[in-house]
């Protein structure tokens, strides 16, 4: 058989179902494979967007998601979403085509060392130069980035290689498990556990597994210990639990950390520094963190942890709920009136219906309008504060949002993803006017694939977030303002239904017929930013910690 099918097979052997991407010349015989194989090709209208689709895959599968390029220009609109794949800890594999390496004609055209570009920021980068190398080369290429901590790896396979005969074969899969703590580092953590007196447990990102989501809510309730989550971490234990305190959002003083500052040990499962930190460890204020991962912690100047437990995290957690006695003196009162003061400051919903839309508004009517395990996606904006802080994630993945290369232009692109992978369930993007401009090709691509979808975009004809730091900083307005096309237009440009919100009492209705509809569903929302100044600087600057 030919290079390119032989490529396909291993593909096909290592579980692949779909590849997103946009193809070119020296990619045809690769095409040609994937056409007379079991595997849907997702074409897409940007190599960015089947970059973010690829990793939102693995992100929502926990198996790698496959996205392929062409050479030069298709290479390097991949790099965003590679990054993005890379600081998520998503799997991806991406694979990107070249000329002919043996025998090239065109000198220089559209060339740029690819794997030189890819390898900063993936987990490995290597060309093909040998057929018989395929198999091998394309399992260790999917073991990597299946193996802790997750994320993108990239194979460049060149067009003369694609078409060489070869009697390969793909190779056998085995199961690897994971590696778990070393008992002393669990006796060691029940021991620091059980002496404090105000633990805390922070979940982070690394936590998103289901058997980690069922190990720490089988802990939360054997402790009684409250916990916090990261962005990145919502929904890994349902928002709804009554230890459940919120979410770390901003840095620093928010209602969140007057817990965070009281705590004396922060169990830390699953959060590392990628994802932009809560500010959880200062020198000398006596506080202990204890930091559970697959890997170990990367120590620096807001994170020097006194203990790491290493290995399976699902693991370790149900080693230290077997050995561990809830103690007397552990004290949660000042938790949980931290709680009461976070339930009424934060997730009380908005009565009123000002308009253009209150971004809290916002976040409740979508939150009252779809079910428990329906999806949201996020751009990144001042609105992802919004969702983060005041939406309650009752689900593992099923708030999506990017906290550690926060690009814009990744929201419709997850979404159609999403949707993909759970086609029974309900699925919302929300994007900036700016985000959904980054991407916003892709409607055709949802339109095409026939996709029950609906998309929000919030219209401030700004880039919202750094308009409120530029004011945040005293500096004058320059630089953030754009014109916006007429959004109801351009969805029904592409097929797809247009609708504009002219008063807030109308969310509920628009989402309930949205969401009851076929077909992709745009809705744009004008948002009121004025409660940024109003919720995030004059209530917070102003806030006292409860007694």
């Amino acid at each position: 058989m030919k290079a390119a099918e032989l490529f396909v097979k291993c593909l096909e052997n290592e579980g692949v179902t779909h590849i997103f991407g946009l193809a070119g010349e020296e990619n045809l015989s690769l095409l040609e494979a994937i056409r007379n194989s079991h595997i849907k090709y997702i074409q897409t209208r940007h190599e960015q967007a089947a970059g973010f689709m690829a990793a939102t895959y693995g992100r929502l599968t926990g198996k790698p998601g496959v996205t392929l390029t062409t050479l030069g220009p298709g290479a390097t609109n991949l790099v965003t979403a590679i990054a993005y794949s890379k600081l998520g800890a998503m799997p991806m594999v991406a694979i990107t085509g070249q000329k002919p390496i043996k025998k090239n004609l065109q000198g220089n055209f559209q060339i740029v060392d690819v794997i030189g570009m890819m390898k900063p920021i993936t987990k490995s980068a290597v060309q093909i130069s040998y057929a018989n190398r395929i198999p091998s080369m394309v399992r260790e290429a999917f073991r990597l980035s299946g193996e802790e901590r997750l994320g993108p790896t990239h194979i460049e396979l060149p067009k003369d290689i694609a078409v060489e005969e070869t009697d390969g074969k793909p190779f056998e899969i085995n199961q690897v498990r994971r590696p778990i703590a070393e008992y002393k580092a669990i006796d060691r953590a029940v021991e620091i556990i059980e002496k404090a007196k105000f633990p805390l447990i922070l979940i982070g990102a690394g936590a998103n597994r289901k058997l980690t989501s069922k190990m720490l809510t089988e802990f939360i309730n054997k402790t009684g210990i409250p916990f916090f989550n990261t962005q990145m971490g919502k929904g890994v234990v349902d928002e709804r639990h009554e230890l459940f305190l919120g979410t770390a959002v901003l840095l620093a003083n928010d209602y969140i950390h007057c817990a965070i500052d009281r705590a004396d040990l922060i169990i830390n499962v699953g959060h590392d520094i990628i994802e932009k930190p809560p500010f959880i460890m200062q020198h000398n204020n006596g506080q202990k963190v204890i930091h559970m991962n697959f890997f170990g912690a990367e120590v620096n100047e807001i994170y020097f942890p006194q203990l790491e437990v290493v290995g399976d995290i699902a693991n370790a957690i149900w080693q230290i709920k077997e050995k561990i006695t809830k103690q007397k003196h552990w004290d949660f009162s000042y938790f949980m009136r931290v709680k009461e003061d976070i339930e009424q400051k934060v997730y009380a919903e908005l009565k009123e219906n000002s308009f253009p839309v209150p971004p809290q508004k916002l976040v409740s009517v979508i939150r009252n309008a779809i079910g428990e395990k329906d999806i949201v996606t996020l751009d990144n904006g001042m609105f992802k504060l919004w969702f983060a802080r005041n939406y309650k994630a009752y689900n593992p993945n099923t708030l999506l949002l990017d906290n550690a290369l926060a690009t814009m232009g990744a929201g419709l692109p997850s979404a159609i993803t999403a949707k993909l992978v759970s086609p029974e369930k309900k699925v919302i993007a929300v994007c900036g006017d700016g985000g959904f401009m980054m991407n916003s090709q892709e409607l055709e691509t949802a339109m095409r694939l026939d996709l029950d979808l609906v998309i929000v975009i919030i219209n401030d004809s700004g880039f919202g977030m750094i308009k409120w730091e530029q004011e945040e900083k005293g500096y004058g307005e320059f630089g953030l303002d754009h014109k916006n096309p007429d959004f109801v237009k351009y969805a029904e440009s592409y097929g797809a239904t247009g609708t504009r919100i002219t008063k807030t009492e109308d969310l509920d209705k628009v989402f309930k017929k949205a969401l009851s509809e076929k077909g992709v569903y745009v809705i744009e929302v004008p948002v009121d930013y004025s409660y940024n100044r109003k919720v995030f600087s004059e209530e917070l600057e102003n806030k006292m910690c409860i007694v």
